[in-house]
């Protein structure tokens, strides 16, 4: 029967090659210690920040995609109220991130970080096939920026752990989508520090 058959186009972590890799930390914006504290925006954020110096240190680079919304023009306003406007606070990457000079942004004011931005333009520059994902929210922004990942053949990988969602359903079902409809493989920080450290 359709859709029986095991997912045998999953990426395999300890397998990707770490040169033609990126870490995407997807909306990881503002002072996550001001995040009330059952959003779980503060742990993942905390869980992304083990992550970027490692990935820095094997040379893979590391990209965040951030809302960067126009008030009176974006849609996604009129659904989620005023959020993420450009050059806002609320905007800028999550100092618990400690973003470095060498590090990429990319600005977008849609869900994915693919539509109408650069960030096709910046992986084909950087070599990149294997997206390593963290981020928020799971089942908005994250799902929508792996999806057209997958729709671009890169293989995916998602950090569990490092992502949250806290407005449209579960964390479980939107990881589980994610692995079901794009292949994502889905690990936890511990995994990817153990891959970048080795």
């Amino acid at each position: 029967m359709l859709g029986d058959e095991k997912n045998e186009e999953l990426v395999n972590l300890d397998e990707i090659d770490l040169a033609q890799t990126a870490i995407l930390v997807i909306d990881e914006l503002g002072d996550a210690e001001a995040a009330p504290e059952q959003t779980g925006i503060l742990a993942a954020t905390l869980n992304t920040a083990r992550i970027l110096p490692l990935a820095r240190t094997a040379g893979v680079p590391v990209i965040y995609v951030n809302d960067a919304h126009i008030e009176g023009l974006d849609h996604e306003l009129d659904l989620w109220g005023l959020h993420g406007l450009a050059g806002t606070p609320e905007a800028q990457t999550s100092p618990q991130l400690d973003p470095q000079e060498g590090d990429y942004t990319i600005l977008k004011r849609r869900y994915s970080g693919f539509f109408q931005t650069g960030l096709r333009l910046l992986l084909d520059e950087l070599g990149v096939r294997t997206l390593i994902c963290t981020g928020m929210d799971t089942n908005i922004c994250v799902r929508h920026t792996v999806a057209d990942a997958y729709f671009n053949n890169y293989q995916i990988v998602v950090v569990g752990d490092a992502t949250t969602t806290f407005l449209v359903g579960s964390q479980e079902e939107g990881l589980e989508y994610m692995k079901a409809c794009y292949a994502a493989q889905i690990v936890t920080t511990d995994q990817v520090v153990a891959r970048l450290g080795a």
